[in-house]
């Protein structure tokens, strides 16, 4: 009996307990779509300052880079498993290069021509002719 008093007034001095703070689902989904909004409009203006960023293929500033970053890229877009065939041709341009070549299947599938286009150091377009 005398550790319950104890125990109860060891509660009583310490004074009363105070419950965890409430967060409101309302405040942490409006948290989170100020945050996606606050990303996209910072997204948008790293684009401005810098429209033609390098791509993954680091800067482009060669006819040999030029090539292998549209081989690559023609290689991505034509499917799974397809590669260059033969040599990629870069001729240059004013603002970079134009790049032409053909990506295959090693096992003799079909061939496609691609016609790729590189300005400011990054693979701005890529058509393959089907």
């Amino acid at each position: 009996m005398k550790r319950i008093m104890f125990w109860t007034g060891a509660l009583l001095v310490a004074g009363p307990v105070h419950a965890q703070a409430v967060i409101d689902p309302h405040d942490v989904i409006g948290a989170a779509i100020a945050s996606d909004i606050v990303q996209d409009r910072q997204a948008q203006r790293d684009a401005r300052r810098a429209p033609y960023l390098p791509t993954s293929y680091g800067p482009i500033d060669s006819a040999d880079a030029a090539s292998r970053a549209c081989a690559a890229k023609a290689g991505a877009q034509a499917g799974p498993g397809a590669m260059l065939l033969g040599p990629a041709r870069a001729r240059s341009m004013s603002t970079g290069w134009e790049v032409e070549g053909v990506v295959g299947w090693k096992n003799g599938g079909e061939r496609v021509p691609f016609v790729c286009s590189v300005r400011n150091g990054s693979v701005s377009g890529i058509l393959l002719r089907r």
